[in-house]
């Protein structure tokens, strides 16, 4: 059963080292991911699941102790999913960027493992996957790692859409609702469309969530490079 989730941006200008002298820019958004973590410890679940997007290969489970490296972006940082060996694959950056933050914190609440998720994965799959994550454990929590629109600024990575606000308000407003139908009900096409490398995680999420009566609070959401970075947290 799910018992907790924390929902965080994963761009890698998160960690202070890729941003460089821009680290501050970000500074808010660093301290609601580490209240939202601080959510998932009072849970004190007995499995913690690092799900986010990823390419191919880097889809599928990882098991704790597995590593990933932001060295592809200039800088030697690497982080892992709690205790245990390496494993035979890198973490993706998404599941790699959950790891730093973890470290960050801190956490030593609960073994730590790591899904990646594919961004052309259906709706209704996601949400059938948490469900059956959260059938398999007593006390699971989620750290759901996830970027809204890129489409927001003329700057932005994406061309600008007109469409980029109206998805990403309504995404926070699900995500700091927990509000699962609404989540569940994302147009994966207009998430494509506005590069948004999120909506899979986010309907794996409203699966995992469904029925269980946890509420949530919405901690940040701004756009500062033309993309929607949420941090929520459900309890």
């Amino acid at each position: 059963m799910l018992v907790a989730a924390a929902v965080c941006p994963c761009p890698p200008l998160l960690v202070p080292e890729v941003a460089g002298g821009a680290a501050a820019e970000l500074d808010e958004a660093r301290a609601a991911c580490d209240d939202a973590l601080g959510v998932l410890t009072a849970a004190r679940p007995d499995r913690l699941l690092v799900v986010g997007p990823a390419a191919q290969p880097e889809r599928g489970a990882f098991p704790p102790g597995a590593r990933g490296s932001l060295r592809g972006f200039g800088v030697a940082v690497e982080a892992r999913l709690g205790e245990g060996p390496p494993g035979e694959r890198a973490l993706p950056p998404s599941l790699t960027i959950g790891a730093w933050l973890l470290e960050r914190t801190g956490w030593a609440a609960a073994p730590v493992e790591g899904l990646g998720v594919g961004e052309p994965l259906a709706p209704e799959r996601c949400a059938a996957v948490g469900r059956e994550l959260a059938a398999a454990t007593d006390r699971l929590a989620l750290l759901v790692m996830g970027d809204g629109s890129a489409c927001r600024s003329p700057r932005a990575p994406g061309a600008y859409d007109e469409r980029a606000v109206a998805f990403d308000e309504a995404t926070a407003r699900a995500l700091g609702e927990a509000n699962t139908a609404a989540l569940a009900a994302l147009d994966a096409e207009l998430a494509e469309d506005l590069r948004a490398a999120g909506r899979s995680s986010w309907q794996l999420l409203a699966g995992a969530g469904e029925a269980t009566g946890l509420a949530g609070r919405l901690l940040y959401h701004e756009a500062p490079y033309g993309v929607g970075y949420f941090v929520a947290s459900w309890s």
